[in-house]
């Protein structure tokens, strides 16, 4: 049988934040293997904002950039394959990749991110990340002043609309269907323009991801440029749950100021820990989380 390849660190992820701690990481002259099945969440957006020096660049271009430069450092390889299960050593962690290989690390970090929960709805899949928005932080700025929905209900959907309107004063609150929110809510709204439709959806008129029209089971329509939108999620990989990594109570992995998470030697970093979801601030993480891998290892080695 063939003996696992071994490594200091290994990266479960390799976008953003597991990019970026490979990069801390090689140049703290570790041994590091990046394992990405190439899936990121933002693989549909065309353009990625909020990131100095990379604003308005495709987010693919982002990494692709990025990866160049991370494997410039020759301690650091990277795998395009999928981490189907991992296993705790006395040593650290082995983790088997489809193929039956595995490696051997003292550490290991999971950039892995989460994956959103679609609606059944015709054209919403299409949509999101171009037209069907998470964030105005992200992408409000493009579609400012447009005719622009917020798809939410209930005190979730009002601290949405408040937050949306800084960005468009053409704002409508679709809860397909029933309207949860309270009188006070539901006054406060209208008292600031903002429309409220609890007809239920049918579909999103959509070209090419880019919305036409929102379209009702009653058969009546609205036109509309953008859609916000808070889509529940789980997480990209579940290795860490097996492994004993405490969630919490949102579904985000729990980890302290130094990126670990409850299980001694097992790191997380970018979406998967947080709902401030931007390439600027997985960069940020995952760079925290190279630096704080690194100074473990050279405090148990010292």
């Amino acid at each position: 049988m063939e003996t696992a390849k071994k490594y200091d660190v290994i990266i479960v992820g390799g976008s953003y934040a597991g990019l970026a701690a490979g990069l801390a990481l090689g140049r703290a002259l570790r041994k590091v293997l990046i394992i990405d099945s190439g899936k990121p969440c933002n693989r549909q957006t065309p353009h990625s904002h909020n990131f100095l020096t990379q604003d308005g660049t495709a987010p693919a271009e982002i990494a692709s950039i990025a990866k160049e430069q991370v494997l410039t450092y020759d301690t650091v390889s990277f795998l395009n394959d999928q981490v189907l299960s991992a296993k705790t050593l006395d040593s650290g962690f082995e983790v088997f990749v489809p193929s039956g290989e595995s490696f051997t690390a003292k550490k290991l970090v999971f950039a892995t991110g989460i994956a959103d929960i679609m609606p059944d709805m015709p054209g919403f899949a299409e949509s999101w990340g171009k037209s069907v928005l998470h964030c105005p932080y992200c992408h409000g700025y493009e579609v400012r002043g447009q005719k622009t929905g917020t798809l939410a209900n209930g005190d979730s959907g009002y601290e949405f609309c408040i937050l949306i309107a800084n960005w468009t004063s053409d704002l409508t609150l679709y809860t397909n269907g029933k309207s949860t929110l309270t009188h006070e809510q539901t006054a406060q709204l209208h008292k600031h323009e903002i429309n409220i439709v609890d007809d239920e959806i049918l579909k999103l008129d959509q070209t090419n991801g880019y919305l036409n029209s929102i379209q009702f089971k009653t058969g009546k329509a609205e036109l509309l440029t953008a859609l916000y939108a808070r889509l529940p999620f789980q997480q990209h990989c579940d290795i860490p749950k097996q492994l004993g990594c405490e969630l919490g109570e949102e579904g985000y992995i729990k980890v302290d100021a130094a990126q670990k998470t409850s299980v001694s030697g097992v790191f997380a970093c970018g979406d998967n820990v947080t709902r401030m979801r931007t390439v600027a601030n997985a960069v940020s993480m995952g760079t925290t989380t190279g630096l704080m891998v690194n100074k473990e290892l050279v405090e148990e080695e010292f």
